[in-house]
C-alpha cells in the first residue's frame, strides 16, 4: 500500500496583501491533493500517516546551529524573512519540522516498499545557513544526511525535476561525494544565480514535452549507470506546466505525467528505493497545481501497487 506523509498542518494560514490579493504561495494545494486522493479512490485513510516534528539532531546535521537557532526562537533577521517569503511564527517552524519528519519517515517506507510520498517537502531552496524561496528546512537534504549517518545508503541520488534550481541542496552537498545533485530547471528561472549541482540542465524558456521528456530520457538512465545509487530522492515540481506564472516553460499536463512514469520506472528497473517530495506549482488556477501533483501519486499507486 502506498505510503503518503501528510498532517492538517500542511496547509498553513497566509495573510492576504494590502490590496486584498492571497497570498502567492498556493498552501490551499496541500488540503486539496489530500482531499482529491480520497474523493477519487486513489487513496483510503489508511495510505496516509501524519508525522511528528523531526528530532534536531537531524536538522542539525546539514543546518547550522545559529540558523536553527533562529528559527525556533523566532529571531530571523527581517532580510531572511523577505528571502523566504513567509511571515515568522511558531506554528510555521512546527510545520516545518513535520514535514521534515515525513520525508525522513518515507526513506524507511521506501526501503519496504519501493515507493513513498510526502505531499509537502521538496523545500531545496533551503541552504544550510539560510531559507529562500518558500523554504526554511530542506528535508530532502536532512532525510538525505540521516540516511548517510544511520549506515542505510552509500550512494543517493537527488533527481531534482523542480522548474526552479536546487540551489540550497547543491551547496549542502558540493563537498559529499555520496550523495549527487541532478537539477534540471528553466534557465532563466529563480534563482537568479545558479548553484552548482553536480550535473545541472538549464532548459531554455518555452522548453515543451518532446524536447523535456528526451532530455530526461537521455540523462537519467546515465546518471543511474555512472553513479550507481542505492537511493533515490524525487522532487516532482509541477511548476514546468505551461500554465504555471512562474515556470516559464510549456509542458503539457500529459507531459508532466509521463515524466513521473519515467523516473519512477527507471527507479523500479533499477530496484532503488525512491522517495517523493513535491516541490512547486504556481498555475493561477489551483485546480491545475492540484491535478499534476494528483498525477504523481496516481502514477506511483498504478506502478507500484
Amino acid at each position: 500500500m502506498l505510503q503518503i506523509a501528510y498532517a492538517p498542518l500542511y496547509k498553513h494560514e497566509l495573510p492576504v496583501s494590502a490590496t486584498g490579493e492571497p497570498h502567492r504561495f498556493p498552501m490551499l494545494k496541500y488540503e486539496l491533493i489530500h482531499e482529491q486522493l480520497l474523493y477519487e479512490g486513489t487513496c483510503t485513510d489508511e495510505n496516509f500517516f501524519a508525522p511528528s516534528p523531526i528530532d534536531d539532531r537531524w536538522v542539525l546535521g546539514v543546518h547550522t546551529p545559529d540558523y536553527v537557532q533562529a528559527l525556533k526562537t523566532q529571531t530571523v533577521d527581517a532580510r531572511m524573512i523577505r528571502r523566504i517569503g513567509f511571515p515568522m511564527s511558531p506554528r510555521l517552524i512546527e510545520r516545518e519540522w513535520v514535514i521534515t519528519q515525513g520525508t525522513l519517515d518515507c526513506t524507511y517506507l521506501a526501503r519496504r516498499d519501493g515507493v513513498a510520498m510526502n505531499v509537502a517537502g521538496g523545500t531545496h531552496h533551503a541552504y544550510p545557513d539560510h531559507g529562500e524561496g518558500f523554504c526554511l528546512l530542506n528535508d530532502v537534504g536532512v532525510a538525505a544526511h540521516h540516511l548517510l549517518e544511520t549506515g542505510q545508503s552509500r550512494k543517493i541520488l537527488v533527481i531534482d525535476l523542480d522548474v526552479h534550481q536546487g540551489n540550497g541542496t547543491a551547496v549542502m552537498f558540493q563537498h559529499e561525494p555520496r550523495v549527487f545533485t541532478f537539477s534540471m530547471h528553466g534557465k532563466d528561472n529563480y534563482p537568479l544565480k545558479k548553484e552548482q549541482s553536480d550535473l545541472d540542465i538549464a532548459l531554455a524558456t518555452g522548453t515543451a514535452d518532446e524536447t523535456y521528456l528526451n532530455l530526461l530520457s537521455d540523462t537519467l538512465p546515465r546518471l543511474l549507470a555512472t553513479q550507481q545509487p542505492d537511493f533515490l530522492f524525487y522532487v516532482a515540481g509541477v511548476d514546468i506546466l505551461e500554465t504555471d506564472r512562474l515556470g516559464k516553460l510549456k509542458v503539457s499536463m500529459n507531459g508532466v505525467r509521463q515524466r513521473d512514469q519515467f523516473v519512477f520506472g527507471q527507479a523500479q528497473k533499477h530496484g532503488l528505493p525512491i522517495v517523493v517530495s513535491m516541490g512547486g506549482g504556481y498555475s493561477p488556477r489551483v485546480a491545475d497545481i492540484v491535478e499534476a501533483h494528483c498525477n504523481t501519486f496516481r502514477v506511483a499507486a498504478n506502478m507500484y501497487f
